[in-house]
C-alpha cells in the first residue's frame, strides 16, 4: 500500500439536506396529478349528470302541471266528446269543447309545411354542397342562416300584409288567412334549418366517397344521389326532424296568418285554427280555474302527446337510416 493511498481520507456522505430524492419524485408527482385528473372527471361527470337530472325534473314538471290543470276538463266533458267532438264554443251556453278541428288543423298546416320545406331545404343543402361555386356558397350560406335568426313575429307580420293578399288575388278567394298561406310561412321558417344541417351533413361525407365514385365511371348526379346523400342520410334526417318541430309547436306564426277559424277544412284555402294558436289566444281571456282554463290546458296537453310521438316515430326512422348507413 502506498503512502498516498493509506493517507486518502474516507468518502464522507452529503448531508441529509444536499441529497436529491430523484426516484421519489416522479412517482408522487404522477400520483398528485392522477389524483387532480380523477377530481376533475368527477366534478365534470357530476356536473352533467346534475344537469340532465335537472332538464329531466324540469320537464317532468311541466307535464305534472299540464296534468293537474288539464285533467279536470273530463269532469265536465267526456274523453270521446272532447277528442272528436267538431265545435269549439268555449264561451257559449252551454258550451262547446270539440277540439277535432283543431287537432286537423295542426296536423294539415305541418304536414303541408313539411311537404313544401323538406324538398326545398335538402335541394338547397346539395346545391350547396355539392354544385355551388366556392364564392356563391361563402355569401349563400349566411343569409340563410341569417334567415334562422328571424324572430316569428317578423315572419308572421310579413305573411299578414304581404302574402296574405297576394294569394287572395291569385286565387281569388275570400280571405288570404288561411291554411296555405301558414303552411308557406311555417315552411320559410323551417327551410334554414334543414337546409343547413344537412349542408353539415353532407360535407361532412368523406372526401374520398366521391373519387371512388367518379373514379369508377359515375357522374357528378349519379354520385350525389347514390353516395352522397345516402351517406348524409341520417344527419338530413335529423334535419327534417328539428325543421318539422319548430313547425308544429310554432305559435305566433299561425296565430296571424292561420285565420283562426276553429273549422275542419275542406280545402287548402280554408282559414283554421291550430292548438298552439288556440291556446295563446284564448289562455288571457279564461277566467282562472274555469271550463275553459282548463280546456285549454287540456288542449296543451294534446299537443304535448302529439309533439313527443311524432318526435318518437322520427327518431325511430332515424335510427333505421343510421344502421342502414
Amino acid at each position: 500500500m502506498t503512502h498516498s493511498e493509506s493517507t486518502a481520507a474516507p468518502h464522507t456522505p452529503a448531508p441529509p439536506s444536499e441529497r436529491v430524492p430523484r426516484e421519489t419524485t416522479a412517482p408522487e408527482r404522477g400520483s398528485l396529478t392522477g389524483r387532480r385528473t380523477a377530481v376533475g372527471e368527477w366534478v365534470a361527470e357530476s356536473s352533467l349528470l346534475i344537469i340532465s337530472l335537472v332538464s329531466i325534473l324540469v320537464l317532468g314538471l311541466i307535464m305534472l302541471f299540464l296534468i293537474l290543470e288539464g285533467t279536470p276538463t273530463f269532469s265536465f266533458v267526456s274523453v270521446k266528446e272532447f277528442i272528436g267532438g267538431v265545435l269549439w264554443y268555449p264561451t257559449d251556453e252551454p258550451p262547446a269543447f270539440g277540439i277535432l278541428a283543431l287537432i286537423v288543423g295542426s296536423f294539415a298546416v305541418t304536414m303541408l309545411s313539411s311537404l313544401i320545406s323538406v324538398p326545398s331545404g335538402v335541394m338547397t343543402a346539395i346545391y350547396l354542397s355539392e354544385i355551388a361555386p366556392p364564392r356563391v356558397a361563402e355569401w349563400l350560406k349566411p343569409a340563410i342562416e341569417l334567415l334562422a335568426s328571424l324572430p316569428s313575429v317578423v315572419i308572421g307580420f310579413f305573411g299578414m300584409v304581404a302574402v296574405a293578399p297576394l294569394m287572395q288575388t291569385l286565387f281569388d278567394i275570400p280571405t288570404g288567412l288561411n291554411l296555405f298561406t301558414a303552411s308557406i310561412m311555417l315552411a320559410f321558417m323551417s327551410i334554414p334549418t334543414i337546409c343547413t344541417i344537412s349542408e353539415d351533413a353532407l360535407r361532412s361525407v368523406p372526401i374520398t366517397y366521391r373519387e371512388a365514385s367518379l373514379a369508377l365511371g359515375a357522374t357528378p348526379f349519379e354520385t350525389i344521389s347514390r353516395v352522397t346523400v345516402p351517406a348524409a342520410l341520417s344527419g338530413i334526417t335529423t334535419a327534417i326532424i328539428l325543421g318539422m318541430s319548430r313547425a308544429i309547436g310554432e305559435t305566433m306564426v299561425v296565430l296571424m296568418v292561420a285565420g283562426g277559424a276553429a273549422m275542419v277544412p275542406e280545402s287548402l284555402f280554408d282559414p283554421i285554427r291550430p292548438m298552439p294558436a288556440s291556446i295563446a289566444s284564448e289562455m288571457g281571456e279564461a277566467p282562472f280555474r274555469g271550463e275553459h282554463y282548463h280546456a285549454l290546458f287540456a288542449t296543451g296537453i294534446t299537443l304535448f302527446l302529439f309533439t313527443i310521438v311524432f318526435n318518437v316515430l322520427a327518431m325511430s326512422v332515424s335510427r333505421r337510416y343510421r344502421l342502414k348507413g
